[in-house]
């Protein structure tokens, strides 16, 4: 069987398993030869990018540590960075995927379609914290 094959042409294993925000499943999924990497969903997106999004922090961090691209950029023109402002709600959970993400060396000056970068979301969307963590270089 493809180990990589994608449910309703859509999803694959690790993606679902990161949606569903169970590390435990998408972890085996990956050590059992499924790529953390794959780009799936209607929207040409990785697992890392729809955990980013949800808020699923240990998800980001195993799907870090297992070598998933961190500046995928998918057809809406985000990453995994943007996501986690854009669709977040600048809360503890963002705040720690984006501190992983950028831990993990994730461009955060990577701009959306309309050249609007992170740091320009999160200000504009009133998340501080956010915000003051994008402004670090270190």
């Amino acid at each position: 069987a493809d180990m990589n094959a994608l449910e309703g042409r859509a999803y694959d294993v690790v993606t679902i398993a990161a949606v569903a925000d169970d590390p435990q499943i998408m972890s085996l999924a990956i050590d059992l030869g499924n790529d953390p990497g794959l780009v799936t969903s209607p929207y040409d997106g990785t697992a890392l990018i729809a955990a980013a999004h949800l808020g699923h922090v240990e998800v980001v961090r195993r799907l870090i540590a297992a070598g998933a691209p961190l500046d995928h950029v998918n057809n809406l023109h985000w990453t995994a960075v943007i996501e986690a402002v854009v669709l977040g709600d600048g809360g503890p959970d963002h705040q720690a995927v984006l501190d992983a993400l950028l831990d993990a060396g994730a461009d955060r000056t990577l701009a959306d379609r309309d050249g609007v970068t992170p740091l320009e979301h999160a200000e504009a969307r009133g998340f501080t914290a956010m915000a003051a963590r994008l402004r670090q270089t270190e």
